[in-house]
C-alpha cells in the first residue's frame, strides 16, 4: 500500500488495514491500528510503519484504546 491508500484506510477506520500496517502520530508519540476509534490526527503528524515493532523502534508507544501490539485474537 502507498501512503495515500494507508491514510484513506485510517480515515475510514478500515479493519482490513489491521495487521497490514500501523500509523504513528508525532504530536502524541502513540501508534495505532488503522481501525482505532481515536480522534483523527492531522495528516502532517502521521507516519506509517509496517508493524508494531517498527513503530516502537521509531520511539512510539502503543495506543491504550486499540492495543496495536496485541495479536488481533486477544481483542474484545
Amino acid at each position: 500500500m502507498d501512503d495515500e491508500a494507508m491514510w484513506s484506510a485510517v480515515m475510514r477506520r478500515d479493519r482490513d488495514g489491521d495487521g497490514r500496517f500501523v500509523y504513528a502520530v508525532r504530536s502524541t508519540g502513540v501508534y495505532c491500528r488503522p481501525s482505532c476509534p481515536s480522534r483523527p490526527a492531522k495528516r502532517e503528524n502521521v507516519s506509517f510503519h509496517p508493524d508494531a515493532g517498527a513503530a516502537e523502534a521509531a520511539g512510539f508507544r502503543p495506543c491504550k484504546r486499540c492495543r496495536p501490539a496485541a495479536p488481533p485474537s486477544t481483542l474484545t
